[in-house]
């Protein structure tokens, strides 16, 4: 600032600054008087009575979907929710739920929990709690009522098969397990799986990192599949146990300077030297891909599988009043490469409001450790994809009409226990019972062949063109008609690991679905044999 002709005079860009911050005030303060405008309005002169807390509710998330998925406000009453998210623990009965044909039923129940000593079993039907319908509310709505502090009780009524039962429950601190199952599949090749970053991650893959050295160890296969991810700092610590002391793992970058962080391992590795592959698939997100991202850099391990979600952003809670907290994405995450995975640009979503893929125009190359070409902007690639067997459209519509689920319910009822999951197989026997039992449930199934034949004819109707060639479309409907059984039989090889899978589930519960998982499974058999392959491991890594 200087002194011109008895006038101060500013430089343009300091007095650009300021309109600018008066500007951003000015609306701020704006927007804040309407909504307390609006709100005092809604409640002096609406018809009916105004819920205050849902409405305030409602405005707050509609006014966070406008930024991105991941910045989310908790209220007291949906604490349970923000507990599990960072710590895999909350209060409740230890059940999953879902919407099936209608109605809300268990899905699956966790071994140990209230819900599985209480009697609850997976295919019960929830009708009423603690007294009250559950007509019309939502999975959410169900799951909430059933979640509660330690100690407290809740009251089911269920059906089951055609018995109507009350299950008096008292609800416990549940812990999702980090890690579903860890062991050994050969003889020096071990396998975690961990199934999301609480703050227990870190400490329980080392834990079964140890043990599994301790039983000969050599090589390691460490699954994020389907891991959407969760605390930053675990999977630092994660990528501590395999990389020196020192290491940058990852570096934040956000508005605010104080949010610019660079991420460094802080311990001696305690498995440095073990071959390692990494499984990713497209729901391995978050705190996956920084792991998968910063050991694909540093040539440390080889990633197997497909594409993983894309999500290079960085969330932190904030306390608010009245027991409530605030998730809200503070930065992007890069890897050691300078890369940012982020997929999906939520901040440019023009006049459809749907987030785009960042163009290909966009994307930059950046050089692994050994030299290795990888991109940003598109999730990690892997170093070898693979991906297991895509379902045909049969078996998927024996899964949306939830045949399998209900199947299994069934034989659980007639079948008091079963085989260790390595050895449980569905005889053939039982196998026709499934088809007869879908038959039974007057499943159909219009092929894909069929509905495009349907198609053809209704435009040729619309042209006036279906009675000249009606004779050959019937010809080829009926060739095109398949019975039900060919279909079974046709994709007995990809439906019976389905079905075998969901009925070991109801006697070994998430663990025994976990062991099973390990029969004839390609993505785990290409894996196994990398780690196990010295030579083909190195080239994938380019170690010279």
């Amino acid at each position: 600032m200087r002194l011109v002709h008895g006038l101060l005079f500013f430089p343009f860009w300091l007095l650009i600054g300021i309109s600018n911050a008066q500007s951003a005030g000015f609306e701020e303060l704006k927007s804040l008087e309407l909504i307390d405008q609006i709100y005092e309005h809604l409640d002096l002169y609406f018809v009916d009575d105004v819920t205050h807390g849902k409405l305030s509710k409602t405005a707050i998330d509609a006014m966070l979907n406008e930024l991105d998925p991941y910045t989310v406000f908790y209220h007291e009453a949906n604490i349970e929710d923000y507990k599990l998210m960072t710590t895999g623990q909350y209060g409740g009965i230890g059940a999953t739920l879902g919407k099936i044909d209608e109605g809300t039923f268990i899905t699956n129940v966790y071994e140990n929990s209230p819900a599985q000593k209480g009697g609850l079993l997976a295919g019960d039907k929830i009708l009423r709690i603690d007294n009250k319908t559950i007509l019309q509310k939502t999975t959410d709505e169900i799951s909430n009522a059933l979640k509660g502090p330690k100690g407290t009780g809740v009251s089911l009524e269920i059906q089951r098969g055609e018995r109507i039962m009350t299950m008096n429950l008292s609800r416990d601190e549940i812990k999702i397990p980090d890690i579903p199952f860890a062991g050994l599949i050969n003889e020096t090749t071990g396998y975690i799986g961990l199934s999301s970053f609480t703050q227990t991650a870190a400490e329980e893959v080392k834990k079964n990192l140890l043990d599994l050295q301790s039983k000969g160890m050599k090589n390691l296969i460490f699954d994020l599949r389907g891991n959407g991810g969760g605390l930053l700092l675990e999977a630092v610590k994660i990528v501590g146990f395999f990389v020196p002391k020192d290491q940058v793992v990852v570096t934040t970058k956000g508005r605010l300077k104080q949010e610019n962080m660079i991420y460094k391992t802080q311990e001696n590795p305690i498995a440095e030297n073990i071959s390692l592959v990494i499984l990713i698939d497209e729901n391995s997100a978050s705190a996956s891909e920084i792991v998968a991202g910063a050991l694909q850099d540093l040539d440390r391990a080889v990633i197997l599988g497909n594409t993983s979600y894309g999500k290079g952003l960085v969330q932190r809670t904030f306390d608010l009043k009245y027991g409530s907290k605030m998730k809200l994405t503070i930065a992007k995450y890069y890897t050691p490469s300078g890369r940012c995975v982020q997929r999906l640009d939520y901040y440019d979503q023009g006049i459809t409001n749907v987030p785009k893929e960042i163009p290909d125009s966009l994307l930059q190359q950046f050089k692994t450790r050994n030299g290795r070409t990888v991109i940003d902007g598109r999730g990690v690639e892997p170093d070898v994809r693979i991906v297991d067997s895509l379902l045909s459209a049969f078996t998927k519509a024996l899964i949306r009409k939830h045949m399998i689920f209900h199947f299994a319910t069934q034989f659980h009822s007639t079948h008091t226990q079963i085989e260790a999951p390595e050895k449980f197989q569905l005889s053939k026997e039982d196998f026709n019972l499934f088809i007869a039992f879908v038959e039974s449930q007057n499943f159909t199934f219009t092929s894909q062949e069929i509905l495009l034949l349907e198609k053809i004819k209704d435009l040729l109707e619309k042209e006036n063109n279906y009675a000249k060639n009606s004779e050959s479309f019937e010809i080829l409907q009926q060739q095109l008609r398949v019975p039900l059984a060919l279909y079974f039989e046709k994709h007995r090889q990809e439906i019976l690991p389905l079905l075998e899978s969901e009925i070991v589930g109801r006697y070994y519960f998430d663990k025994g679905q976990s062991q099973y998982g390990f029969r004839n499974n390609r993505v785990l058999t290409k894996a196994a044999e990398i780690v196990n392959d010295q030579r083909e491991y190195k080239t994938l890594l380019n170690i010279k």
